[in-house]
C-alpha cells in the first residue's frame, strides 16, 4: 500500500492448519500496484506518487465493490493521477512473509504493468514521470558501460569475501556473474533481461537503500546520510516491483508488439527505434532494426512526412495490426545490439 493511503483494504482470515493451530497470521490484506510505464524523450518512465520520502507507485486496496482484480487497479491509477490504462496485464503476486505496512495483517499484493502514452498526472496524490534508469542506472547501456558497475563490482567483492565460509563465498561470486556478466567482459556475458535478478541480488548484499528498512542500520558503510547507495530507493517493495515490471517488458517487445503500445498514432523508424534503444537499455544498428521491422511487416507507412527530425523530411509510419494475424510472435527483437 502506499505509504500515506488509508488502510481500508479487506481483511481475510486465514484457516487453521488441520491438527493444531495455525501459524500463520490471524488476517492479511490485498494490495494492487501498478507500474505504469511512458516513454518519452528517448527515456523509460514510470508513473509515480510523491508520497513521504520515496517515490511510490500508484496503488491501493482491492475493495468490496470492485468486481475484478483488474478493475480494482485501474479505479485506483485514475483517482490517484487521472491517467486512463488501455494496455495492461498481470506481472506478479508479491506475499514474502516480511512484507507488510506497519500493521497486523500479513500483505498480499498484486502488481500489474501498464503501458501509455505519457500525459500530465493529477488526481487524488501528486504524481509525476520518474526515469526508471534513476532507480537502476546499471541497466543503461546506452552511453557505454555504466560507471556505476566499478561500485557494484567491489561492493560484491566484499559482499563474498564477508561469507561465513569458502563454499558460500563462491556461490556469491557465481551469482554475481549470472546476474551481471564476467569480470571486464559485461559488453558480452550481459543479459538485458535479468533487472529483477540483480536487483534481489543487491538487496541482499545490503547495497540498496531498500535493504536497510528492515533492521534500520545503513545499508553499507560507505552509505551517506540521507542518500540512496544505488540508485534512486521507492517505497516498500516497490523498486522490486519495478524491476520485475522492466524484466518483463524487455523479454516481451522481442515477441510481441507491445512497444507500440507506447508510440503516437504516427512515428517515424527512428523514433521507433530510439523507443526500443530506451526500453533495453543498449543501442541498435540502424540499418539492421529497419530491415528487421519491414521484413516482419510490422509497420504501414502512413504517406506523410515530417520535418521535425532536424535533417531530411522524415516519412511517417504507423503500426500494421493486421500483422497480429499473420504471424504468432511479431517482436523487435533487438539485433545488432551494441552497449554504447
Amino acid at each position: 500500500m502506499a505509504v500515506g493511503m488509508r488502510d481500508d483494504r479487506p481483511r481475510f482470515p486465514s484457516r487453521p492448519v488441520a491438527g493444531g493451530e495455525s501459524d500463520a497470521p490471524a488476517e492479511f490484506s490485498i494490495d494492487l500496484s501498478a507500474a505504469v510505464v511512458a516513454v518519452t524523450a528517448e527515456e523509460p518512465r514510470v508513473l509515480a506518487l510523491r508520497v513521504g520520502d520515496r517515490p511510490a507507485l500508484p496503488s491501493g486496496p482491492l475493495e468490496e465493490h470492485h468486481r475484478t482484480l483488474e478493475g480494482g487497479l485501474r479505479s485506483w491509477v485514475e483517482r490517484q493521477t487521472h491517467q486512463q490504462l488501455n494496455y495492461i496485464e498481470q506481472l506478479y503476486t508479491f506475499g514474502d512473509l516480511d512484507r507488510h505496512d506497519g500493521g497486523a495483517a500479513r500483505a498480499l499484493s498484486v502488481a500489474y504493468l501498464a503501458l501509455v502514452r505519457e500525459a500530465r498526472p493529477a488526481g487524488e496524490m501528486a504524481a509525476a514521470w520518474l526515469g526508471w534508469y534513476a532507480c537502476f542506472p546499471w541497466e543503461d547501456w546506452r552511453g557505454g558501460r555504466p560507471a556505476v558497475l566499478d561500485r557494484i563490482g567491489a561492493g560484491l567483492e566484499a559482499w563474498a569475501c564477508a561469507a561465513p565460509d569458502a563454499r558460500t563465498a563462491e556461490v556469491r561470486r557465481r551469482r554475481r556473474v549470472l546476474a551481471f556478466g564476467l569480470e571486464g567482459a559485461e559488453e558480452t556475458s550481459w543479459n538485458d533481461e535479468r533487472v529483477l535478478e540483480r536487483y534481489e541480488l543487491l538487496y541482499e548484499a545490503g547495497l540498496v537503500a531498500e535493504a536497510a528498512a528492515e533492521d534500520g542500520a545503513p545499508a553499507a558503510p560507505e552509505a551517506l546520510p540521507g542518500q540512496p547507495l544505488l540508485g534512486q530507493p521507492m517505497a516498500l517493495d516497490h523498486r522490486r516491483i519495478l524491476a520485475t515490471a522492466i524484466s518483463r517488458l524487455r523479454g516481451k517487445i522481442k515477441y510481441r508488439p507491445v512497444v507500440f503500445e507506447l508510440m503516437p498514432p504516427a512515428f517515424t523508424l527512428l523514433q521507433l527505434q530510439k523507443a526500443v534503444e530506451a526500453l533495453s537499455g543498449m543501442l541498435l544498428h540502424k540499418q539492421n532494426f529497419r530491415r528487421l521491422v519491414e521484413s516482419q511487416g510490422l509497420v504501414e507507412e502512413t504517406g506523410e512526412t515530417t520535418s521535425g527530425t532536424g535533417g531530411r523530411p522524415a516519412r511517417l509510419v504507423r503500426f500494421r495490426r493486421d500483422v497480429l494475424l499473420e504471424r504468432p510472435a511479431p517482436g523487435v527483437r533487438p539485433q545488432g545490439a551494441r552497449r554504447g
